[in-house]
């Protein structure tokens, strides 16, 4: 792990999220789970080694970013905002996440085969949410303040943890450093915004959800990214491209890498990027969304 400051600690170099910790006197908070098996298991015993779990929070649902909490039970209690409880590892029509995380397993941790429970022991007890919250929670742990505030955009229950004594802010996937944004479902006008709030943050460290640790300045990267991505579309959309033709021509694919692991589907970024977007601004001028490609 990482030492971001002598009470925060993180790794940015596993396939999946940035999953962190942060040690107070009374006890270590979680921010999001490893992916990996072995790696969530490798965390809970440093984490452990500091003292007690006093807290899991996990800021979105994506199954990067929760799916670790299978082996973090038995610790201090999970909290999620509602948005995070209602969809926490429910399979939709485009992901099923138990497949998505199983898929890692062969490349990016062989080992963990052996501790990767079934589909139906998972989901007997995946260790969702103690604490569902709407708006914003403060939490108080060992003399360190814990701001759960509420970000949406890349999710709806989407939420940035700042811990002021550390001058730190924990953005989950409001924010990707250095690598491949994935906008899949998310709500841009909403993330705008959700910028804007942890750019009022008084922090020296920004932790992403993905990519290298940063501070502030790099939201304008961010800010860049989305911006850029709607205009490239609208765009399209404004020259009466289809759906797939957008697809086809509008490409980020030099600006960033992918993020650890997951450099096969730079195509697949680019074509959802395109296409979720291709699909809301059709929707919102009132053409009807063609469908997927």
């Amino acid at each position: 792990m990482q030492s971001v400051t002598p009470a925060v600690f993180t790794t940015t170099e596993l396939r999946g999220c940035n999953p962190s910790y942060v040690v107070t006197s009374a006890g270590v908070v979680v921010v999001d789970t490893p992916q990996l098996p072995t790696k969530a298991v490798q965390m809970r015993a440093e984490a452990e080694s500091h003292g007690p779990i006093r807290f899991v929070i996990n800021t979105e649902h994506h199954v990067d970013h929760i799916f670790g909490n299978y082996y973090f039970k038995g610790t201090g209690p999970v909290v999620h905002h509602r948005g995070v409880a209602d969809n926490f590892m429910v399979p939709t029509p485009d992901l099923d996440p138990y497949d998505y995380a199983v898929e890692a397993i062969p490349t990016d941790d062989p080992e963990g085969a052996a501790i990767l429970p079934g589909r139906e022991e998972y989901y007997a007890d995946p260790n969702r949410g103690d604490i569902v919250f709407t708006g914003d929670l403060e939490l108080t742990v060992g003399g360190h303040t814990f701001r759960l505030l509420h970000t949406p955009g890349h999710t709806p229950g989407q939420i940035a943890v700042h811990v002021p004594e550390e001058r730190v802010v924990f953005t989950g996937d409001t924010v990707f450093s250095e690598c491949q944004t994935w906008l899949m479902t998310s709500d841009v006008d909403s993330w705008l915004l959700a910028l804007d709030r942890i750019a009022s943050l008084d922090v020296d460290y920004l932790v992403p959800g993905h990519g290298p640790v940063t501070t502030l300045a790099y939201l304008a990267n961010q800010r860049a990214v989305l911006l850029d991505w709607v205009a490239a579309v609208a765009d399209a959309v404004a020259a009466g491209w289809g759906r797939e033709e957008t697809v086809a021509r509008v490409n980020f694919a030099e600006r960033f890498p992918v993020d650890v692991g997951q450099g096969y589907m730079m195509d697949h970024i680019q074509t959802l990027n395109a296409a979720s977007l291709w699909d809301k601004l059709t929707a919102a001028h009132g053409a009807p969304a063609a469908t997927s490609v």
